[in-house]
């Protein structure tokens, strides 16, 4: 193990913002790479905004994303009382100093300022944006404590981090300014000072900081969403690191393996949510087939339980049913390996077009039930055409003659309808019409999946009831 220890320090208000948490990851990969301590300290001076609730939201976010400390939980205002003692050795060097000061809304009292150098230059080699220098006659006094007595973050901050022996902080480059200040307080006090790394700002497609504006700025709304968090993390790291080469989706192994603080981009990263979601598809497809199905099913139980709705839950493939109608639509699905069989063959076709988990109950709602919505849209684009009944009934008759209810031997019949000009004006209508959507698995694995009877039956029905003569 190495001597490395590393630190986040979210200030907790209920809502994690996914510049916080990309910190943390950052954080976190650093000290799994080096073999150091990643810690997690809760700065929750504000006791308005830093409730339990607040904080237990803060603690469930980082174990979604898989973000484990090594230490004890550090709470800032467990150490208030050592913040206030350093404070007194800072008056007594004359590195500090107390004044009168009218608030704004013109209260009076008396401050703890921090005495700022007049001359000579603070200077410190950032890891990712190199060096940086400002000098000190350019930086103000400054407050540490406030007239009721309260230390101020500059003062607690650096405090907590000579406590808990921060060898590197690695934090937004919104805090440079801070940095400077920082660096003084920990020679004042005769501290070893820490390696710094700033991170860039995650900026929208106009180049301005990421905000709710743009979108889902809380790692909480996004797994509200269905992202799953693997994808969140992967997305999240790439925002300012890749590899160094071209591969973007890795295992956690990988993530820790390959990171390096030297890495880091120096320029801003630009926040795109259809990278994300495309992330977010590509995890799912990495989802266990067994995993998967279970999802699918969890998610019909849960409709089920919402809508009171006994026909919208099947019962789950390891458990005979007593009954036909326990089975989604399949009357001819008796045995719980022909259940397990069709459970597993849906479960390969939906995993491989789903972006979103929340997806999945519209997804599959025509596979579990006859009381399915149909879009308006797709059912005025192609089932109100002229002549669409005709062959929505011809396909009736010709599917009826099938006797290997098959993908291959369906799509077969079509081909041989299409004579090579291509299957579109069959093969949308079909889709409407036993769907409800104009979207969705292949058409032929879809008809397969519902059996022969229900596709016989939805495809007279949308003739008689939907579509055009």
């Amino acid at each position: 193990m190495s001597d490395i220890r590393v630190r986040f320090a979210p200030s907790p208000t209920g809502k994690v913002h996914i510049g916080n948490i990309r910190a943390a990851i950052y954080n976190w990969l650093f000290a799994r790479h080096t073999g150091g301590k990643f810690l997690l300290r809760v700065e929750d001076t504000d006791l308005e905004r830093s409730t339990p609730e607040a904080i237990a939201v803060l603690f469930d976010c980082m174990k979604w994303l898989g973000l484990d400390w090594d230490e004890e939980v550090f709470y800032q205002t467990k150490n208030v009382k050592r913040h206030l003692e350093v404070v007194d050795q800072l008056l007594a060097s004359g590195h500090a100093y107390k004044v009168e000061k009218t608030s704004r809304d013109g209260k009076t009292g008396v401050v703890t300022m921090f005495r700022m150098p007049k001359e000579g230059v603070i200077e410190f080699d950032d890891i990712v944006k190199g060096h940086m220098a400002k000098k000190a006659e350019d930086i103000q006094d400054f407050a540490i404590v406030r007239s009721d007595g309260s230390p101020i973050f500059h003062i607690a901050n650096v405090v907590d981090d000579i406590d808990q022996r921060v060898t590197h902080i690695i934090r937004g480059d919104d805090h440079v300014e801070n940095t400077f200040k920082h660096i003084c307080i920990f020679r004042a006090l005769g501290a070893e000072v820490p390696k710094y790394g700033h991170l860039s700002m995650i900026v929208n497609q106009q180049g301005k900081p990421y905000s709710k504006r743009d979108g889902a700025a809380f790692v909480g709304e996004y797994r509200e969403q269905g992202y799953l968090p693997e994808a969140l993390f992967n997305y999240l790291l790439l925002l300012g690191w890749n590899p160094g080469d071209d591969r973007e989706v890795l295992t956690r192994q990988e993530m820790i393996d390959l990171f390096e603080l030297e890495k880091v981009h120096v320029t801003a990263a630009m926040f795109d949510p259809k990278k994300l979601a495309w992330m977010n598809g590509e995890y799912i497809k990495k989802i266990p087939p067994a995993e998967f199905r279970e999802i699918l099913i969890q998610s019909v139980a849960e409709r089920r339980s919402e809508r009171g709705d006994t026909a919208y839950s099947p019962r789950l493939p390891e458990e005979e049913p007593s009954d036909a109608a326990d089975i989604p639509l399949r009357s001819d699905l008796r045995s719980a390996a022909e259940q397990k069989a069709w459970w597993d063959y849906l479960a390969a076709q939906i995993q491989v077009r789903t972006k979103f988990l929340k997806d999945i109950p519209a997804a599959i709602k025509c596979f579990v039930s006859d009381d399915f919505p149909f879009d308006e849209k797709a059912v005025e684009k192609r089932l109100k055409k002229p002549g669409v009944k005709e062959l929505l009934l011809d396909l009736v008759e010709r599917f009826s003659k099938v006797e290997d209810w098959t993908a291959p031997a369906l799509e077969a019949v079509v081909k041989e309808l299409s004579q090579g000009n291509g299957m579109g004006p069959w093969v949308h209508p079909i889709r409407v019409a036993v769907s409800g959507r104009g979207e969705g698995i292949g058409l032929f694995e879809m008809l397969q999946l519902l059996g022969k009877d229900n596709t016989l039956a939805r495809l007279r029905h949308a003739a008689e009831t939907l579509a055009s003569e």
